[in-house]
């Protein structure tokens, strides 16, 4: 390459620098939250839901208001009645508002079949927005505050017959924490910490 051409790559490329690339991580750890939730309340982990959420957090979600962790008290009695939750997340939308906190706007989908107060079973869809306040705390971010914007609101027919009727071959289906199986997935982690060394491509010979 010629010395023109560098010359002309290094003034037009962009500059990562150490705040771009702060910026950068912040982002991923935002989503990475947002997706975490979303496995927290269809998979009924509470770990997962309660990792997503500051302690003194405030959630506005639809008929509920007050704080998370009442919200997450909340999930956890409808969770003892096996519903059938999917929640999909997308159009992520980061504002930082300053190095610690974020304006964070992302649409969702949710499918939510289960028995009401009587004991029928409802199945409804909804779209909306989550409209989150994401704030830093030692170097880690969670939501602040929540509000669940509703667009779209649909009643459905639920299917009469059983899921495993319904699914038939198609196996496994998903279950909630730990039944579900990516938590099996999930173990290889916590083994690969224990292995951290890849003595095998390295050359070594393990002792």
């Amino acid at each position: 390459m010629s010395s023109s051409l560098v010359a002309s790559f290094t003034l037009t490329a962009p500059m990562m620098n150490q705040e771009s690339i702060t910026s950068l991580f912040d982002r991923e750890a935002i989503r990475d939250c947002l997706h975490r939730y979303c496995r927290g309340i269809d998979r009924a982990d509470e770990a997962a839901l309660r990792s997503c959420y500051w302690p003194d957090a405030h959630d506005n979600h639809g008929t509920y208001s007050g704080s998370a962790a009442g919200f997450i008290q909340h999930a956890l009695s409808v969770f003892k009645t096996r519903p059938r939750n999917i929640h999909q997340i997308g159009n992520i939308m980061i504002e930082f508002l300053g190095t610690t906190e974020a304006a964070v706007e992302s649409y969702f989908t949710a499918l939510q079949r289960g028995p009401d107060e009587t004991g029928e079973i409802k199945q409804v869809l909804l779209c909306g927005r989550y409209c989150d306040l994401f704030q830093k705390r030692e170097g880690e971010w969670r939501v602040a505050e929540r509000t669940v914007v509703y667009d779209w609101v649909e009643e459905q027919r639920p299917p009469k017959s059983s899921e495993t009727a319904r699914f038939g071959p198609r196996q496994p289906i998903g279950a909630p924490h730990p039944d579900d199986p990516v938590y099996e997935l999930l173990k290889r982690r916590s083994a690969a910490k224990s292995h951290p060394k890849d003595l095998i491509d390295s050359g070594e010979e393990e002792p």
